[in-house]
């Protein structure tokens, strides 16, 4: 039998479904860096980014346990889906309170995802066009975005928006941690214009 880290996805997701508590830990090692990367858009009001990375574990955990591989949707598209729902559901419910107006959530990635969504949530595209919509809309966004920042800020908006920690951003562009995080402060003020929710 080969070794689970060598095991797909869906194989690994069967057996977790199966009671074996290897493979899931297995799935849950193998998408860390994906729920790093989903959680990082976003501010969670009164929380911090570990409170996101929890729930986005969550999110992962649903998708491990409830997928179905008769939907004609790769597991990978599946839990990023669910990631994202219960990333945005968790920044939703922390904007609700009597402190919105202080309190704002930040994205820099659009919660739709390719694949199958659920449509009981109201967030989710009801057609193609308003997927394609959505997609410019980002894009856009996103150009307007880039064009406000400096180089460097732009090399850690990639970086930071591929799930690298700070700490390893500091690393890939030789700088110290203090002006990586600089950097994502600067970004972040300057995205609040096109991304806030």
């Amino acid at each position: 039998m080969e070794p689970r880290s060598q095991q797909s996805d869906e194989i690994l997701r069967h057996m977790a479904a199966s009671g074996d508590r290897g493979a899931e830990e297995c799935l849950v090692a193998r998408y860390t860096r994906l729920v790093r990367a989903c959680a990082r858009p976003y501010f969670l009001a009164g929380g911090d980014s570990e409170d996101l990375i929890q729930e986005g574990m969550i999110g992962l955990l649903s998708a491990i346990r409830g997928y179905d591989p008769d939907r004609e949707a790769g597991f990978r598209t599946y839990a990023e889906t669910c990631i994202r729902n219960r990333l945005l559901a968790a920044v939703r419910t922390a904007a609700r309170d009597k402190h919105r107006a202080l309190n704002h959530s930040l994205s820099l990635d659009d919660p739709v995802l390719e694949g199958n969504l659920d449509p009981s949530d109201p967030g989710a595209p009801k057609t193609p066009e308003d997927l394609l919509i959505g997609r410019e809309e980002r894009e856009d966004r996103m150009r307007a975005l880039r064009s406000r920042l400096s180089g460097f800020e732009k090399t850690v908006l990639e970086f930071y928006l591929a799930g690298f920690s700070q700490s390893e951003i500091a690393q890939r562009v030789g700088k110290p941690l203090k002006s990586v995080d600089n950097a994502v402060q600067r970004i972040r003020r300057k995205a609040t214009p096109f991304f806030a929710l």
